[in-house]
């Protein structure tokens, strides 16, 4: 008998208007073309609309690949399926409640190679605020160092940014990036989440001389 699975969405939705990152313009969605302008080029009760979307490519939840920070690192187009799709998640918990700096040692012991580490902060609760953007959760250079040398395949995080922002260095993107280790950002809804037991995917449209773009993050759960 085929098991049952069951769908888990990890990302925010993305509407005209909203600010993923402090400094960066929201994206403007509009028509191209309108339902009502449509109707002069069909028969009588057909009716289509087409969007225009004008946006930086960090919007909403977001995938970063080597080419958003190295030059000549693969761009999306160049990213097997296989690193996006259905890989064997692991969730860490570390609430900001607790601590806002997340190390080595908030991982250790965890089986995570070959993995996607997703880290629950639960600085979602935050999304689409001010307090988004200032003083949110980050992880260490030591710790990105820890999941480079455990050869993991992803690390996402439901955080602003995986790097603290308060300096001008970005050792994590620096670290993960240069191991072709990917990384996906501004997650949510990831206490629905066990803390292992599930697959993990995030697909970006397949496009050449672009480093990130938004995804439909995803978790999927085999139910008995």
């Amino acid at each position: 008998m085929k098991k049952k699975s069951s769908l888990i969405d990890l990302s925010h939705i993305i509407e005209d208007g909203i600010v993923t990152y402090k400094g960066l313009p929201a994206p403007i969605i509009c028509d191209y073309l309108s339902r009502e302008a449509s109707r002069d080029f069909y028969e009588e009760g057909t009716e289509f609309q087409i969007g225009k979307i004008e946006m930086v490519a960090n919007t909403g939840t977001y995938l970063d690949c080597p080419f958003h920070r190295y030059e000549k690192g693969k761009d999306l187009s160049e990213l097997d399926l296989e690193k996006l799709t259905d890989l064997e998640g692991v969730v860490i918990d570390v609430s900001f409640r607790q601590q806002l700096e997340i190390t080595e040692a908030d991982i250790l012991g965890r089986e995570i190679r070959n993995r996607a580490v997703l880290f629950h902060t639960g600085w979602d609760v935050h999304w689409n605020t001010d307090a988004y953007f200032e003083n949110h959760p980050y992880l260490t250079e030591g710790a990105a160092q820890y999941l480079k040398a455990a050869g993991v395949r992803l690390v996402g995080i439901d955080s602003h940014n995986i790097d603290n922002t308060n300096g001008r260095s970005r050792p994590v993107h620096s670290v993960l990036l240069g191991a072709e280790i990917l990384i996906v950002e501004h997650l949510c809804n990831l206490s629905a989440l066990p803390d292992a037991g599930f697959t993990f995917s995030a697909i970006p449209p397949k496009f050449k001389g672009v480093g990130t773009f938004p995804v439909r993050a995803m978790a999927k759960m085999i139910l008995d």
